[in-house]
């Protein structure tokens, strides 16, 4: 592979990037997909000698990493508003995200779903988060739906949720149905398989 190639090569992947960045729904991870791009786009620009490029890419490059320190610096702060599976708003956000909410969960059944806990998330009176549990057993909840809407996906809202269930003296959350989607996220939170109990999560560990 002869180096104009290679340099090439450089060229397509910035702007790939820089074009899949447009595709995210999370803000972050938008700006770090966008930042990356740019980075490699203006490398590629003072390559080839192409000084507005790379300058348009370097400024773009600043701006990422200053919206980043800001929105890293920012502390969200959630409200649990404990609500009903039947309510106006939680409903009107079900039939809102019903598509995403599928997408993640394929085997949710929200219609008459036998809720024993429904929790809406806000964050600044935006909604960031449903949950919809099923008491197992004293101190236990089923998940039927732990949804986070796109602008919220950083694991901050299940970490809220699962401090304030902890607080409420639940002592685990369990995960029985199937969503490859949902994986992931519950390793980052901290669930664990076990086998025909599906993911569990000690809640104590959010005490």
């Amino acid at each position: 592979m002869n180096t104009d190639t290679v340099i090439e090569m450089i060229g397509y992947l910035g702007s790939a990037l820089v074009l899949v960045s447009m595709l995210m729904t999370s803000v972050v991870r938008l700006r770090v997909i966008n930042l990356a791009g740019s980075v490699i786009f203006s490398a590629y620009a003072l390559i080839i000698r192409s000084f507005p490029t790379a300058l348009m890419n370097i400024a773009l490059t600043g701006i990422n990493i200053f919206y980043l320190a800001r929105i890293l610096r920012e502390q969200k702060i959630y409200d649990a508003v404990r609500t009903d599976v039947k309510d106006g708003y939680f409903s009107y956000l079900l039939k809102r995200y019903f598509d995403d909410i599928c997408s993640i969960f394929p085997e949710v059944s929200l219609e008459g779903a036998a809720a024993d806990i429904t929790y809406l998330i806000c964050c600044d009176s935006d909604p960031a988060g449903l949950f919809i549990g099923r008491e197992k057993a004293p101190g236990e909840l089923e998940v039927i739906l732990d949804y986070a809407t796109p602008v919220y996906r950083d694991a901050s809202v299940g970490n809220f949720l699962y401090r304030h269930l902890a607080n409420d003296g639940y002592k685990s959350l369990s995960f029985t149905q199937q969503s490859e989607a949902h994986i992931p996220f519950m390793k980052k939170t901290g669930y664990e398989y076990r086998g025909e109990k599906g993911y569990v999560l000690d809640l104590n560990r959010y005490r």
